[in-house]
């Protein structure tokens, strides 16, 4: 093959926990306080990976970041000495501390939008890091994906790296999740389709009563404008109403689409028959055939797939021409949809094959094998142009789970996070896996 989609999962960090931060995130809530062991999700995450490398799927590694973050908490009024901030911060006010302390990072689909240079108007794959303002938590992440995207992706003949949308509720973007790219080859121009749960400047269409439409038709419209997409092939679409207040926060947790194959539910888009014609006739254009898989609430509801994140899943080419969809343990347990696996994969359709992943440290916190996974389509020479200490192999595999054996605990819990020596330990762990994924300096205690 000549061009490829690398997947680049991100690392469980140091301080992983279950707050229950993410509000319209059903499965984050509901484990709110329970103990966490971020040693067994680091593991789990890089199983995947080295499963999906072994498979001969292309590979990579984002890594987390500084938790907590002290910088927040300084800007916030906590003052003294690093320790000092964090006993103030666990005193007055403890959920401002867990927010800063949140390994949410590790959920890459969130990181950025990406298009590649098939698509974009100078040929190079563009880099927007989303702004995530719609929680605390997340907003604060920007500053650093964007120094480690640029530490990966470093080319600035084949990469182009911009600023995340200003932070505002008009703007709010929450990257890959909600962005899907449909295509003939990887290499080739395809149709990309964003899809947003509100238009910030328009009050006619509907919104969700229960939970927040955390992306907007304003910031999908912003990034196809910087990433020089042509109009004729980007379709947007609004997710529906009533499904965002059933948990589906994004819209990878209802759909998902790989090449010309969009795995979807009956109740994904507003107006669904209309939005999978524009997808059909942009993509035609392109010189490829729409395949739409659509799966019905009477086979499997809503609330089925967001317990089991049926769609929160991964497809993957194979060199066959067929797909294989990589869902977590969770689709197995709940009866509807592995009897819809069994009979998807049996059907002679495009997608023949499924793959189950234990990632339940994840799970509980409300991301699956989707959300843990940033998409980037490519060609060989591009890919070779990335930062290779990323990229997964045997030895590396090897060094990270040594690495995570040394210096991650086993047992977190919400009194944990007021221990000063957290924080040491993330940016002892830290500053070593910059060395061993050659990011140089990227975090703030680094560039202090």
């Amino acid at each position: 093959m000549t061009a490829f989609e690398a997947n680049f999962d991100g690392l469980v960090g140091p301080t992983h926990n279950y707050a229950g931060l993410s509000f319209g995130n059903v499965a984050s809530t509901g484990n709110q306080n329970a103990v966490a062991n971020p040693r067994l999700a680091a593991l789990q995450g890089l199983a995947k990976m080295k499963a999906l490398h072994d498979a001969g799927f292309k590979q990579g590694v984002l890594a987390p970041h500084e938790r907590p973050s002290v910088a927040s908490l300084r800007q916030l009024g906590f003052g003294g000495s690093d320790a000092q901030v964090i006993a103030r911060a666990a005193k007055e006010a403890p959920a401002i501390l867990a927010a800063s302390s949140s390994a949410s990072t590790m959920w890459t689909a969130n990181a950025a939008t990406v298009s590649p240079g098939a698509d974009t108007a100078d040929g190079r794959i563009h880099f927007t890091p989303a702004n995530l303002n719609n929680k605390f938590h997340r907003a604060i992440e920007h500053p650093t994906t964007g120094r480690i995207l640029q530490a990966m992706f470093r080319d600035e003949g084949c990469f182009a790296h911009h600023p995340a949308l200003p932070a505002q509720m008009h703007f709010g973007d929450e990257g890959a999740a909600n962005h899907t790219r449909f295509c003939a080859a990887y290499d080739s121009p395809g149709v990309e389709f964003f899809v947003y749960g509100q238009s910030a400047f328009d009050s006619r269409p509907p919104k969700p009563s229960r939970f927040p439409a955390r992306q907007t038709l304003e910031a999908s419209q912003a990034i196809a404008r910087l990433h020089g997409l042509r109009e004729e092939a980007v379709v947007f679409a609004q997710q529906d109403p009533e499904t965002i207040d059933k948990g589906v926060f994004h819209n990878d947790v209802i759909s998902v689409g790989n090449a010309n194959v969009l795995f979807h539910h009956e109740k994904s888009f507003l107006n669904q028959a209309e939005v999978l014609a524009e997808i059909a006739r942009k993509l035609s254009a392109v010189g490829a055939q729409l395949v739409a898989i659509e799966v019905p609430e009477r086979e499997v509801s809503v609330e089925q797939a967001v317990k089991s994140y049926l769609f929160n899943s991964q497809l993957l080419s194979k060199a066959d021409g067929k797909q294989i969809i990589v869902v977590p343990e969770e689709s197995r347990h709940i009866e509807p949809v592995w009897a819809y696996l069994n009979r998807l994969t049996g059907s002679g359709g495009p997608i023949d094959e499924v793959r189950v992943f234990d990632l339940k440290q994840s799970m509980q916190n409300g991301g699956g094998p989707a959300c843990l996974r940033l998409r980037v389509a490519m060609s060989a020479r591009e890919l070779a142009a990335v930062n290779q200490g990323v990229m997964m192999s045997e030895e590396l595999f090897a060094t990270l789970n040594a690495w995570v054996n040394k210096h991650y605990r086993d047992r977190l819990d919400a009194a944990d996070l007021a221990d000063p020596h957290l924080l040491d330990e993330c940016r002892t762990a830290l500053d070593q896996l910059t060395q061993i994924l050659q990011l140089g300096s990227v975090y703030p205690f680094q560039l202090a």
